[in-house]
């Protein structure tokens, strides 16, 4: 059986999603780290666990798009009658992309000691992607419309 060049973009775009969500999930736990310490030396810890992160969470986020690009626009998934949830699906991308953005400018906000935010808030901040990736998995496997 020969694999397709569409099965490896399938593939590498499933590894880089799955990776770019694992940093997803963990960052906002290291901020609900930091909101809770005030150790200075934990903090710097966990402020520079948090940069090494986010940059590397960065290098897979754009293969993650490239390759879902390459999918939609290339080989035509979510394309003609009955895609609607393409749709929904890449609205559901911006919001993950500002949401991974505002990891960043949380980030910067620790480092200069200028966090307002409870544990608690962060707690439920963390929540967000796991959202996103439920409703995202229910619209690429389901196309409910």
């Amino acid at each position: 059986m020969e694999i397709s060049g569409y099965q490896w973009v399938k593939t590498l775009h499933i590894i880089f999603v799955t990776s770019w969500f694992a940093g997803l999930f963990y960052l906002p736990r290291i901020f609900v780290n930091l909101a809770q310490d005030n150790n200075p030396a934990v903090q710097d810890r966990l402020i520079l666990m948090a940069q090494k992160l986010y940059r590397f969470m960065t290098i897979l986020m754009i293969p993650a798009l490239v390759f879902g690009l390459i999918l939609w626009l290339y080989y035509g998934v979510g394309k003609g009658p009955g895609s609607a949830w393409m749709h929904a699906k890449l609205l559901l991308i911006i919001f993950l992309i500002g949401y991974h953005h505002m990891c960043g400018a949380m980030i910067k906000k620790f480092r200069v000691g200028n966090n307002k935010k409870s544990h608690v808030w962060y707690r439920w901040f963390n929540e967000v992607p796991v959202l996103l990736l439920t409703i995202i998995v229910v619209l690429v496997v389901i196309k409910p419309f």
